[in-house]
C-alpha cells in the first residue's frame, strides 16, 4: 500500500450541497474512530442529518470556514440538534455571525439565527476529530475571518470560499478585499505543496499545484 493510499484511508468524506448557492457542506470523519465532523452547515439541515445518518458516524464538532450566510445558515439549528460545539471562524467575522438573520432575509432563508461560536480559531490553531488533526491559517480577502483547514498528513485542505478551481473567492462584498485575498493565496496556500488537494466552499476541488499553473488569477492571466 502506497503512503497516499494509507494517508486516505485515514479518513471518509461526502459533500453535501445545500442551499440555492450549491454550498459543498462537508461530513468528515476520521474511518479509525467514526467521529466525525461537519464543515460549513449553510442550511438544507435535515439533508444534512440523513448524510450523518447513512455515513453511520458520530458528529461531535461543527466546523465554520468563514461568516457568510451559504456557509452558516444551518449551524445554529444543527449545533442544537447534535448538541456539540462550533469551532471557527475567526473572530473577525463575528460582524457576519451577529447578521445571519439580516443576510438571510436578502436572500429568501428563513428559519436562520444569529449565534457565536463555542472557540474562535486564530492562526497556528489545531483542530481535531477523532485521530485526524488540521492546523489554521487565517486567509483574510474573500472575508475578514477566512480560515483553512490543513492536514498535512493527509496532504489535504478544506479552504472554503479562498480559492477555487479555475478561480479565487469574491471580494466585492463588506470586509472583502482582493489584493487582501491574493496575498492570503500565495503566502499561506501555495507554500503547503502542489500535491496538496482540497475542496472548497462551491463546486469542484482541486490541487494546489493544478491552481499554482492554471488559475488565471494566480498566473497573471486576470
Amino acid at each position: 500500500m502506497t503512503q497516499e493510499t494509507e494517508a486516505k484511508a485515514k479518513a471518509g468524506a461526502v459533500i453535501i450541497p445545500v442551499t440555492p448557492f450549491e454550498q459543498n457542506c462537508m461530513l468528515l470523519w476520521c474511518e479509525a474512530t467514526k467521529k466525525a465532523v461537519v464543515i460549513d452547515p449553510g442550511g438544507d439541515v435535515p439533508k444534512i442529518q440523513d448524510a450523518i445518518k447513512q455515513s453511520n458516524v458520530n458528529v461531535e464538532k461543527i466546523w465554520l470556514t468563514h461568516g457568510h450566510i451559504d456557509h452558516v445558515g444551518g449551524a445554529a439549528e444543527l449545533r442544537d440538534a447534535l448538541k456539540v460545539p462550533i469551532e471557527g471562524p475567526h473572530i473577525a467575522d463575528k460582524f457576519l455571525l451577529d447578521n445571519v438573520v439580516t443576510s438571510g432575509a436578502r436572500f429568501g432563508m428563513s428559519g436562520v439565527r444569529d449565534f457565536a461560536p463555542d472557540r474562535w480559531l486564530n492562526e497556528g490553531d489545531q483542530v481535531s476529530i477523532g485521530e485526524l488533526s488540521f492546523a489554521i491559517l487565517h486567509c483574510p480577502g474573500h472575508s475578514p475571518g477566512s480560515v483553512v483547514f490543513f492536514s498535512k498528513a493527509m496532504r489535504f485542505a478544506h479552504v472554503g470560499d479562498v480559492l477555487f478551481n479555475g478561480s479565487v473567492g469574491r471580494s466585492d462584498i463588506p470586509g472583502g478585499d482582493h489584493a487582501t485575498l491574493i496575498k492570503s493565496i500565495t503566502k499561506k496556500l501555495l507554500p503547503l505543496g502542489d500535491d496538496v488537494g482540497f475542496i472548497c466552499g462551491h463546486g469542484p476541488g482541486s490541487s494546489i499545484g493544478q491552481e499554482r499553473m492554471t488559475n488565471p488569477f494566480l498566473t497573471g492571466a486576470m
